[in-house]
């Protein structure tokens, strides 16, 4: 999927009707996935109960965690959501409404792949309306002394995660996975079974879980001698007439789809319960040891910080390691402006609608001798103009021959002034469009960024319009 259609919010084009077994509940259960509206956000509907009670997917509505996630709300249960949850988010489906005639989604072969392979089949339909990330700006961390869990999130300019587990078994030993974009999950992680110990599988039927669990729906890993007594109970567990332990420490000889499949399961889980967060993040996720009460708690972590902070959403992060996509040279080819009026340095970013520039703001610019002399502070009216000319890289960067074009800006609304801009400030500057170009009147929305803080936010209007010899040549 492109990146630029993940701007848009988008649904399914169709609904997908899918069943099996829950893998707790042992229940046979059919499920549809049907389209939404924009805004719908992610919900489940047990269609089975009096009324019909929804339930939205949100981490404030998780009442389990035990071997999987399960919300509950007017009414409404539904577990081991999981699964269903990482493939919509690997997918980028925002608005879906999950029907279900029981409480459990269907285990299908313990991983996101079937449900991946219907929703691709499907496809997807872009829908009229933004989709908002929430950029992590500074590191958020989580750890559980008694499980020995850590789990941080730091920035980044997408969203990636690496994830390691270590049961101090022999079987399993030490082992890590990385997704270094969402883009890799459909291949790399959703087709990764759920697994288990073999010296769980008694615990769990005691606390009458797993009553669907079958060794084609999970990797059992034995890393522990086992009677022939042992396997003989089991094999009548999983309805089979026997059941066997190969030298790899798998039960029945299952084999793996990757060496590292039970870390990049975790992994799964790990997208599928941040998912619940409900807002879509950029952020680099490192989970060591992680599990489902944990996802949970890191996810509650995140979005209270996410609330805290939401005016920062979709906060520019700026690397100055990274190449710059123009350089001032290439901005003097665009725009019209030269020292000292040029209050662009470099474009770090630009799509089809948003452009994110930098002003190194130094103590020699030449404002600085007349305005507040002894107490250096940018005039307000110089940090409209930066983003005019951020804007008009972004207006320009629409036309076929962008060179014979220069936009001029008819109208600015809503101007704020939050916080000083002194010497030493990098300025990120940020232009979105408010609406599509339409007889070459742009309307876009500026913000002026000092590190995470809001430092000048205003609308603007601008008009490209032709020049009758176009720009010199440089």
């Amino acid at each position: 999927m492109e990146n630029q259609q993940l701007q848009y919010q988008h649904t399914l084009k169709g609904e997908i009707a899918l069943s099996g077994i829950g893998l707790h509940t042992g229940a046979h259960v059919n499920m549809t996935l049907k389209p939404a509206p924009p805004g719908h956000g992610i919900k489940f509907q047990r269609i089975d109960l009096p009324g019909q009670p929804i339930v939205k997917a949100d981490v404030d509505y998780v009442v389990e965690t035990t071997r999987s996630t399960t919300l509950e709300h007017n009414g409404a249960r539904v577990s081991t959501v999981e699964h269903i949850m990482a493939a919509l988010a690997g997918t980028g489906v925002d608005n879906v409404l999950v029907e279900l005639d029981a409480g459990e989604i269907p285990i299908m072969d313990g991983s996101a792949y079937e449900f991946i392979t219907a929703i691709e089949k499907t496809g997807l339909q872009n829908q009229d309306a933004k989709k908002v990330y929430y950029t992590i700006d500074t590191n958020i961390s989580f750890y559980d002394e008694k499980k020995k869990v850590e789990m941080v999130a730091m920035p980044a300019v997408d969203y990636r995660i690496t994830c390691l587990i270590d049961f101090n078994s022999p079987v399993l030993g030490t082992q890590h996975a990385k997704m270094k974009g969402i883009e890799e999950f459909t291949t790399e992680i959703a087709p990764c079974r759920t697994f288990c110990f073999l010296h769980e599988l008694e615990y769990q039927l005691s606390l009458n879980l797993i009553k669907g669990g079958d060794i084609n729906n999970a990797i059992v890993v034995v890393d522990k001698p086992v009677s022939e007594e042992e396997l003989a109970r089991l094999a009548k567990v999983f309805n089979r007439e026997t059941i066997s332990v190969q030298k790899e420490g798998i039960l029945n000889n299952i084999e793996l789809r990757f060496p590292n499949e039970p870390a990049r399961h975790k992994l799964l889980d790990v997208v599928g319960d941040l998912a619940l967060i409900g807002y879509p993040i950029h952020a680099h996720i490192i989970a060591n040891r992680p599990g489902h009460s944990t996802n949970v708690e890191f996810a509650r972590q995140i979005k209270a910080y996410i609330k805290k902070n939401k005016h920062n959403k979709d906060l520019p992060v700026y690397d100055p390691n990274q190449p710059p996509i123009f350089d001032t040279p290439r901005i003097e080819r665009t725009l019209p402006h030269r020292y000292p009026m040029l209050l662009v340095d470099k474009i770090i970013e630009l799509e089809e609608e948003k452009v994110v520039g930098i002003k190194n703001v130094t103590f020699n610019e030449g404002f600085f001798q007349g305005h507040f002399p002894g107490n250096p502070v940018m005039p307000g009216v110089l940090q409209l103009e930066a983003l005019a000319q951020v804007g008009g890289i972004l207006a320009l960067n629409r036309v076929p021959d962008p060179e014979n074009y220069d936009t001029y800006f008819l109208k600015i609304d809503n101007c704020k002034f939050k916080q000083k801009v002194v010497p030493g400030d990098t300025m990120i500057l940020k232009m979105e469009l408010l609406s599509p170009i339409r007889r070459g009147l742009v309307e876009m929305r500026g913000t002026v960024f000092i590190g995470n803080k809001v430092a000048t936010e205003a609308d603007m209007i601008a008009q490209i319009i032709k020049t009758r010899e176009g720009k010199p040549k440089q």
